[in-house]
């Protein structure tokens, strides 16, 4: 397993007693949704941590993270043109 992909195993967790389920940063009430909510609303990360500050601008980092190998998984392949 990769260094970042353990990072966020450490940082982001599921717990179905917790929020319904939804992925959360460990130790807190604080889902992953409302962080990336937050960041594509344009919240910087000294915005987001002054609302939560049960997170760490590594927990931040590893919400992007998240976000960015879960659209690399989701998104899907481009059609190659045909070339004559």
């Amino acid at each position: 397993m990769s260094g970042a992909a353990q990072n966020l195993e450490d940082r982001i967790v599921r717990d179905p007693k917790v929020c319904g389920g939804d992925p959360i940063f460990k130790n807190t009430r604080v889902t992953l949704r409302t962080v990336l909510a937050s960041l594509a609303a344009g919240d910087t990360t000294d915005e987001i941590l002054a609302d939560f500050p049960a997170l760490s601008s590594e927990d931040i980092q590893a919400a992007i993270a998240f976000a960015a190998a879960s659209a690399e998984e989701d998104l899907p392949v481009p059609a190659v043109p045909h070339i004559r």
